[in-house]
């Protein structure tokens, strides 16, 4: 059956009609037939003539016109998957930060040139295009946009696939400062439609939830069945995912919600205008935003609602829409894998269980046995309070049937226990998906139904099986093992950095995008003063680039001497986004106090980006605190401009794009053992700045590939860590016994950046002084230290350029493609389609 196809009569129609059988063709790939593609989406899907078009009536035409040469392509592939029935990755995730979509599927389907020449043609810049476009709202952080690369990935190594998510009315949120606070505004996103989206109501799934469960009589065996109270329609919006100048074209399927019932007119005609609607309103809420605040009953109840609706609609799409009407599900594992994205889609497990027992009537064993085979499981954390879980009183009154069949996978889990370790109570108390405290563990239930578990860098599946899931790993050793993340390089290195693109081509030839690994062959270089200096040159430009952008978007300058310090990630705690701030103070101090004098001081621009969650209090105060020492440090006349700091608001894929190939200094600084990966540190490698870090994460692997000299290592390792809390930490003694880290603190402390009032920064400071939870003043002494060293590297700058050439070379590794290709060797086993 067609993914697209509904009923055995139209299938019958389609089938018969002698057009049909034709391939459906792409219009001529020339800049003639470019331009008439153009013009004629322009008129018919604008309803205008090129004279009175707007910019969104250009910008939706050529989106059309670029779509409609990637669509035949895209139906073809579908076909022969139906054809060749190969097995399919069905990824799943509650997040896919796209970015812009418009270069990328230029890029991919080899027309970039094609179009600005027929777009100059028409009177068009395509420049304006894409500043035109606005960013899809469908991610948050890393988590998001890893799962964009891979699906750029498994497109680019045509492996068949299905990217499943939601597609949120409004995202996250879009972030504004009001006197250095962050304010949460909607990402209205969908404001003007989106051109990259095909929508199917035809095909939309009913996703249930609440009522009771019932056992009944099926001819002698006696089974049980869900009576849901209520439901919403899951409406499908394919979007297509072009491989990298292949001709493949994978789907990206993000389901809204819809009420099943949307409009009540008798109730409307009776004057009750609100509660007419009222069910439209309330199933829409499901799909409204990214990760709605969950401090109350009702935002951890909505959060369960969205992970379920989207895996329920995703389970049944692929059974009902994708599988062949006669299919054997006992081969269900030779046709599918899905991946769960983190534990935000693990309630796919029990859904697939509900739908195999008791809508299709296997018995429990069988469907145990292909639930078993069918779902991998990355997990994304080490952070105890990120591995979700959700109280059996909520899943009981949401999720009925679900709460049954999770309850049975744990009793007979825990038999199997019992059978392996004996009547050891306490390890059955720490091993069960149940916890003593009422709670299922999603983490471990994806660990109990997984083929295999995966951490995202070497630290962290090594940490994963030694801390977090150690008894698991004890017990299944077998499922463990690790796939470092990746990112594209067509996106973060072809499109954000062109003029490093191109320098490196003119090194290489042609190839490397889709070979990172080759960027080793330009180690050589780094020794060709010539080679340098381009290099050195594209940085410049970059930075320049960067100026226009931020004068242009917030009013920002970036002096062209200034090395570039560059922190850009999501803001919690442990990313330690204040350890960075105490830097900046530090310097400042220095200088305010005459300790050191103004022209000892290297120039730098520090430059924030970051979100916090909207209840998150501590993180929120941690971006009034960098603002307002912003304000202060950048209009203080002492330093004569040589500290600047820059946060704009709202960091976004599109803002990563001109802030990665930009900066100098990558701070990648969490605490050991804290941070799962990171994605952003092998962005900036790839991009020729250097890494000042500790020993987390992947960042354990780019120091290991680019060597000692051309990274600056700072702070504890993960067991020195472990053994200072076993000691007992007690942070107000390191801001005792390092002079210049009392001497920051007490002046944040003071009021200095907050005109005198000494109340609006003490939660932070008192924080740091009494709790201090990631080890921030432990680090301090180290990571001053290592600045210093950054200031005395950076002084060299042909040398610094070596060390950012090397970084570059070195750092291939850390592809996307070659994540995908070890998620098919160690994971999914699939072959790439004809």
């Amino acid at each position: 059956m067609s993914e697209n196809d509904n009923t055995s009569g139209s299938r019958t129609i389609v089938a018969t009609h002698p057009l049909a059988l034709a391939p459906v063709s792409s219009p001529p790939a020339t800049v003639d037939g470019f331009v008439r593609e153009f013009l004629l989406n322009l008129n018919m899907e604008r309803g205008v003539a090129l004279s009175a078009a707007t910019e969104t009536d250009k910008y939706m035409a050529l989106a059309a016109t670029v779509r409609d040469y990637l669509v035949a392509r895209w139906l073809e592939d579908q076909r022969r998957q139906r054809e060749d029935q190969r097995k399919a990755v069905c990824y799943l995730s509650a997040e896919y930060l796209l970015g812009r979509q418009l270069d990328n599927n230029l890029l991919a389907s080899g027309l970039t040139d094609i179009a600005t020449e027929a777009l100059a043609a028409c009177g068009v810049d395509i420049d304006t295009m894409r500043a035109h476009e606005v960013e899809p709202g469908l991610g948050n952080g890393g988590l998001g946009r890893l799962a964009a690369c891979f699906v750029d990935s498994l497109a680019t190594l045509s492996v068949p696939s299905i990217g499943y998510g939601i597609r949120y009315e409004y995202g996250i949120f879009r972030q504004v400062f009001r006197g250095g606070e962050q304010i949460e505004k909607p990402d209205a996103w969908l404001a003007l439609g989106s051109p990259w989206e095909f929508r199917h109501p035809e095909a939309a799934q009913t996703v249930s939830f609440a009522g009771h469960t019932e056992t009944y009589d099926d001819d002698g065996v006696i089974r049980s069945r869900w009576v849901p109270a209520w439901s919403v329609r899951a409406v499908p919006y394919n979007y297509m995912v072009p491989g990298y100048q292949n001709g493949r074209v994978n789907t990206l399927r993000l389901w809204s919600a819809e009420a099943t019932k949307a409009f009540d007119l008798r109730t409307f005609n009776s004057g009750d205008y609100v509660e007419a609607v009222r069910a439209q309103t309330f199933a829409e809420n499901i799909s409204k935003v990214l990760y709605p605040e969950d401090s109350t009953p009702q935002g951890k109840e909505l959060r369960l609602q969205q992970q379920y609706f989207f895996v329920a609609a995703s389970i049944a799409d692929y059974m009902t829409k994708v599988l062949p009407e006669d299919f054997d599900l006992e081969d269900l594992p030779d046709r599918v894998i899905f991946q769960l994205n983190d534990t935000h889609p693990v309630i796919a497990v029990p859904e697939m269980m509900r739908v195999l027992v008791d809508e299709r009537k296997l018995d429990w064993d069988a469907a145990w046995a292909i639930t078993q085979k069918c779902f991998a499981y990355t997990c994304h954390t080490l952070l105890p309070e990120a591995l979700e879980v959700w109280s059996v009183d909520l899943l009981g009154r949401l999720l009925p049937r679900h709460l049954e069949i999770i309850y049975r996978i744990n009793d007979e889990f825990l038999l199997r226990v019992r059978e392996r370790f004996g009547d050891d109570e306490q390890r059955l108390r720490d091993m069960s998906i149940v916890s003593e405290h009422r709670a299922v563990r999603m983490a471990y239930l994806a660990t109990v139904a997984g083929a295999k578990v995966n951490g995202v860098a070497e630290l962290h599946s090594q940490l994963l099986r030694e801390n977090v899931l150690h008894q698991f790993d004890e017990m299944m050793p077998e499922k463990f093992t690790n796939v470092t993340n990746g990112v594209t390089p067509r996106r973060f290195m072809r499109l954000a950095n062109p003029k490093l693109s191109e320098l490196i081509t003119a090194a290489l030839g042609t190839g490397w995008l889709t070979d990172l690994e080759r960027l080793r062959e330009l180690e050589s270089y780094a020794e060709d003063p010539d080679f340098r200096a381009a290099f050195a040159d594209v940085k410049a430009a970059n930075k320049r680039r960067l100026n226009d952008v931020l004068m242009k978007r917030d009013g920002f300058e970036i002096a062209d001497d200034h090395l570039l310090d560059v922190m850009v990630k999501r803001l919690h705690e442990y990313k330690r986004q204040t350890l960075k701030l105490l830097h900046i103070v530090t310097l400042y101090e220095r200088v305010v106090s005459g300790r050191v004098a103004i022209s000892d001081l290297q120039p730098r621009t520090f430059i924030f980006g970051a979100k916090a969650a909207p209840g998150y209090a501590m993180a929120k105060r941690v971006i009034h605190l960098i603002n307002a020492v912003g304000a202060v440090v950048n209009n203080d006349p002492r330093l004569e401009g040589r500290l600047k700091v820059v946060f704009p608001p709202n960091y976004n894929v599109t803002l990563a794009e001109r802030v990665i190939p930009a900066a100098d200094l990558s701070e990648q600084i969490s605490l050991a053992g804290k941070e799962a990966s990171g994605t952003g540190n092998m962005k900036f490698a790839l991009n020729g700045a250097l890494t000042i870090g500790t020993d987390d994460g992947a960042n354990v692997e780019i120091r290991e590939l680019v060597g000692d000299d051309n990274f600056f290592l700072f702070g504890m390792s993960e067991p020195e860590v472990e053994e200072l809390w076993a000691a007992g930490y007690r942070p107000g003694e390191f801001a005792q016994a390092d002079d210049e880290l009392r001497r920051a603190l007490d002046l944040i402390g003071s009021g200095a950046f907050s005109e005198g009032d000494r109340s609006t920064f003490e939660p932070v400071v008192s924080n740091l002084l009494y709790d201090d939870r990631f080890m921030v003043l432990a680090d301090y002494t180290s990571y001053i230290a290592a600045q210093e060293r950054v200031d005395a590297a950076y002084a060299d700058r042909d040398a610094w350029t070596r060390s950012a050439i090397l970084n570059v070379a070195r750092t291939g590794f850390f592809s996307s493609d070659r994540s995908i290709r070890d998620y098919i060797d160690r994971i999914w086993h699939t072959q790439p389609a004809r």
